[in-house]
C-alpha cells in the first residue's frame, strides 16, 4: 500500500489546535476530510509534531497509507481544492513504508515573532505576539545561549505535558530584532508542550529589565515551572520546519527567517 508524505502550511488562528476532536475545528480534521473527499476513501494522518490553538505552520509534515495510486503532483492539487485558505499542501512525496513523519524527524525548528510596539498592531494581530516596552534583543540571545545543549527543561515544561521526559536536546537559539519585530528561533531534536512560548515569556523577562541575563540558567538548573515567567501568547509561534535525512527524498527543509518574514538578517 502506497504512502504519502506531505508538507502543510497553516495559518492556526481559527483552529483549536493540530490534532483531531469531535468538534471538528481542528487542523487535522480539515486536512483529512480534504483528503478523504479527493481519494473518496477515508484517510487519516499521522504528523511530526502537534500544534496548539492559535499556533500556524510553515512546514507540518503527515503521512497516510492509501490503497490507492495517484500521482504525487495529484495529491497537491486535490487536497488543496477541498481545503480552506488557511491550510495548504505545499508538497507530496511517495515514500516507503518505514517513513514515519513523527519518529523519524531528527530535528524540529520554531521561530516565535514579538510585536515589540507601544501600540498593538491590527496588521500583526493573530501572527505575532505583542509586548509594548522595549525589548533589548542582544540580552535575550545572550541569554539564550545557556539553553543549547542538553538540558533537564522542566522549568518550560507546561502542567498537562505527557513527555515521557524533560531532558531535550537544544542546538541552537537565536534572537534577532527586525525594526519592530522581535524573532526567537529555536531548533531542537523535540519540544515539550508549550516549551518555546515558556522560553519567550522568560526571555521577555530579560528582555524588559525585569530579570538579569544569568536568570535562564538558574531557571535551568532549578526545573521549577513556578519560578518562570508566564506562558507567552500562542499567536506569534510558527512550526518552521522538521528535518529528515536525505534519504527519504522529501524536500530540504527551509527555517529560515526570509521564509517567514520575507526579509534577510
Amino acid at each position: 500500500m502506497p504512502r504519502i508524505a506531505l508538507g502543510v502550511e497553516y495559518d492556526g488562528t481559527l483552529y483549536q489546535g493540530w490534532q483531531s476532536q469531535p468538534n471538528g475545528k481542528t487542523v487535522q480534521d480539515a486536512l483529512e476530510n480534504a483528503l478523504t473527499q479527493f481519494a473518496t476513501v477515508p484517510i487519516k494522518v499521522q504528523c511530526a509534531g502537534r500544534t496548539d490553538a492559535g499556533v500556524h505552520a510553515l512546514e507540518q509534515v503527515v503521512h497516510f497509507d492509501v490503497p490507492l495510486q495517484r500521482s504525487v503532483e495529484s495529491w497537491v492539487r486535490g487536497g488543496n481544492t477541498f481545503l480552506p485558505d488557511s491550510v495548504a499542501v505545499r508538497w507530496a512525496r511517495d515514500v516507503g513504508e518505514e517513513f514515519h513523519a513523527r519518529f523519524d524527524a531528527f530535528r524540529r525548528t520554531y521561530h516565535y515573532v514579538i510585536y515589540n510596539h507601544p501600540v498593538r498592531s491590527p496588521l500583526w494581530a493573530n501572527r505575532a505576539g505583542w509586548y509594548h516596552k522595549l525589548l533589548d534583543a542582544e540580552k535575550m540571545h545572550l541569554a539564550a545561549q545557556s539553553l543549547v545543549g542538553q538540558h533537564d527543561f522542566s522549568a518550560f515544561r507546561a502542567a498537562q505535558c505527557q513527555a515521557k521526559s524533560p531532558i531535550k536536546t537544544m542546538y541552537d537559539v537565536r534572537v534577532v530584532r527586525y525594526g519592530d519585530l522581535v524573532v526567537v528561533s529555536l531548533s531542537a531534536n523535540a519540544f515539550l508542550h508549550h516549551m518555546v512560548r515558556n522560553i519567550v515569556g522568560s526571555l521577555v523577562y530579560i528582555g524588559s529589565g525585569k530579570q538579569p541575563v544569568e536568570w535562564l540558567t538558574q531557571l535551568l538548573t532549578h526545573t521549577d515551572r513556578t519560578l518562570a515567567a508566564p506562558t507567552f501568547s500562542a499567536s506569534g509561534l510558527y512550526l518552521a520546519a522538521i528535518h529528515y535525512d536525505e534519504a527519504f527524498g522529501l524536500p530540504k527543509a527551509n527555517d529560515s527567517l526570509e521564509a517567514l518574514l520575507g526579509v534577510k538578517p
